[in-house]
């Protein structure tokens, strides 16, 4: 397999690391194949496929997700800058409900992270001019598209912004709290991953951070 992958203690994100060959000319690296994809997460298309640029450091882009029928998962990764990522797990009859995981994707580490249905999205750029491409298992849907306040209390997401002001778009200043949704507005949504023995990575402490924080 072209990629080492792990999983958290929530169970449902998949952290993919590809192997990267270097050699006098650069780098070469098979970033993604659909075979070891599905072997892991299981028998998911991708189907679209999105690029966001944010120019200033501090930008906030979330919390995102889309209800069914056009619930989606994404897979992450950043191809120039880095971000802190942030995935809440919004399933309603999961044992880690309103819970959040957390890690830097950078250019420089290659992680890719996948984020199946039934998770909210966002990350914080840790860079200025910071590229982030994502792979969805859905199409955009503007009838099916939802938020959750990225500053919501309760999630007790540490943004790690240390007093500094975030750039958020007027729309996600306006998201509600993950509280005041109506249950039936999430859904029977989120796909777990088939029963499978997940490869431990060797993860660099300093360049990758992981994070369940405990609901209110």
């Amino acid at each position: 397999m072209p990629v080492e992958f792990t999983e958290f203690d929530i169970e449902g994100p998949v952290l993919f690391v590809p192997n990267r060959h270097r050699d006098k000319r650069g780098v070469f690296a098979e970033t993604f194949r659909y075979d070891d994809f599905c072997e892991v997460v299981g028998d998911i298309d991708l189907v679209q496929e999105n690029h966001s640029i944010s120019v200033p450091i501090n930008t906030i882009r979330g919390l995102h997700f889309q209800t069914c029928p056009y619930a989606q998962g994404k897979l992450i990764r950043v191809t120039q800058g880095a971000i802190l990522d942030v995935a809440v797990d919004i399933r309603p009859r999961s044992a880690t409900f309103g819970q959040h995981i957390k890690i830097e994707l950078s250019a420089e580490n290659w992680y890719q992270l996948w984020i199946p249905e039934g998770f909210a999205h966002g990350f914080k750029t840790l860079k200025p001019d910071t590229h982030v491409m994502y792979k969805a298992s859905n199409y955009y849907s503007p009838d099916h598209d939802r938020g959750i306040a990225w500053n919501d209390p309760d999630l007790g997401i540490d943004w790690q912004l240390y007093g500094q002001q975030p750039v958020v778009s007027e729309k996600d200043s306006r998201q509600p709290l993950l509280s005041d949704l109506n249950p039936e507005i999430l859904g029977p949504m989120g796909h777990t991953p088939p029963n499978h023995d997940f490869t431990p990575l060797n993860l660099n402490r300093a360049n990758v951070t992981v994070l369940s924080a405990n609901p209110s």
